[in-house]
């Protein structure tokens, strides 16, 4: 029993035809399976599942049907990229039947100018449902490592629940141990105080170039969330050749994310020119640029900016990604010049974000944070 069941399994991982060896024949649900995946990894012979395919839709129910959502993710993006079913996306029943996730919402910010006006609100409703989950997961963290670090020198006795300061408020209400339910009751709740101005500000600066789509939709969700931040100012910049400040977008990440163009070139000199130009407390500020660091523009000049940011007292902290994709292709020479100005240049993921922006409002060593946290550059 044991070996047939193997058998069948490697008849579904060589495929038919001259490539199997197993003499299996396959039925029912099985023989679905195969030509699932035969329509994606053995698009030549089959005929696959091009644009105007009739069974696109079918094809997204069943890999949905047979696999877990982890592979369905992974099959998704390995037809956009196979098949070059691009063109799938202006499709509203392609759109309804999707898994999303962030690469498809990076797909979809490549080919926002171009997709037509029947799917756009259907391809609004694909990211608002990813961001939406995105904010559910990192909102809190977020605002509670910001906010904390922030204002850990003052009290505030009617905090609101992102305010409030948990280790003050137990150890204030010990006295209230309930044994018999083996938890405090906190009749005096202890936050961190608020400011009615901003005590520091942030930029985010984002290439947004193709290969830095995951990175641009994390980016726009933790901008969005810094914004809702009373203590900090947060701006947000987007460039490749041009440079385009989206802050006034920050309130609605899902327009912010359809106001950025991913592709074209870099220009990392001009975007950082722009930046120098919006920062009005150089010592207050905290410059996140996220970017891989190939310079299209002026390199020179690129490099000379940096240096004057960090000599006028601004904190420049370069992500190569802010994604969960693996290490990153990046630009060696310019890290390498960036880590020589004391810049710490690293690739974050997402879940460490919100401690890595509390360590630097917090004036840390952000190379030593970053080191402790693994996430240092290899030499």
């Amino acid at each position: 029993m044991n070996n047939e069941y193997n058998l069948r399994k490697w008849r579904l991982i060589l495929g038919g035809g001259e490539n199997d060896g197993t003499g299996v024949s396959l039925g029912g649900d099985e023989l679905r399976m195969d030509r699932t995946l035969e329509a994606l990894y053995d698009s030549e012979r089959s005929g696959g599942l091009g644009p105007s395919s009739p069974n696109v839709s079918r094809w997204l129910g069943d890999i949905r049907t047979f696999f877990p959502n982890s592979v369905v993710q992974v099959m998704q993006q390995d037809a956009l990229k196979r098949l070059n079913l691009t063109q799938m996306l202006f499709e509203k029943e392609m759109l309804e039947n999707v898994t999303p996730d962030v690469h498809l919402v990076a797909t979809l910010m490549t080919l926002s100018r171009v997709i037509p006006d029947k799917t756009k609100d259907t391809a609004r409703q694909v990211v608002r449902k990813v961001v939406e989950e995105l904010l559910r997961k990192l909102s809190n963290p977020m605002q509670q490592a910001v906010t904390g670090s922030l204002n850990r020198s003052t009290r505030n006795y009617r905090p609101r629940h992102n305010e409030i300061n948990w280790d003050m408020t137990i150890r204030r209400n010990l006295r209230h141990y309930q044994p018999e339910f083996k938890t405090i009751i906190p009749e005096q709740k202890v936050g961190y105080g608020r400011r009615r101005t901003a005590l520091k500000d942030v930029v985010l600066c984002i290439d947004q170039s193709g290969s830095m789509g995951t990175s641009v939709v994390y980016s726009g969700i933790f901008g969005s969330v810094m914004a809702s931040i009373p203590a900090i100012k947060t701006k947000m910049v987007v460039f490749d050749t041009a440079v385009a400040d989206l802050t006034e977008e920050l309130t609605d990440p899902v327009e912010l994310l359809f106001g950025v163009q991913l592709g074209g070139g870099t220009d990392i000199n001009a975007a950082l020119t722009y930046c120098r130009q919006i920062i009005t407390r150089p010592m207050d500020t905290v410059l996140v640029l996220i970017t891989d660091l190939y310079e299209g523009g002026n390199e020179a000049e690129m490099r000379k900016r940096a240096a004057e940011l960090t000599a006028a007292g601004v904190q420049v902290v370069v992500l190569l990604a802010l994604n969960d994709d693996g290490a990153p292709s990046y630009d060696h020479a310019n890290a390498e010049f960036f880590s020589g100005l004391g810049i710490p240049v690293f690739a974050c993921t997402p879940d460490k974000f919100p401690d890595l922006m509390a360590a630097a409002l917090s004036k840390q060593d952000i190379a030593s944070w970053a080191a402790k946290e693994e996430l240092s550059l290899k030499k």
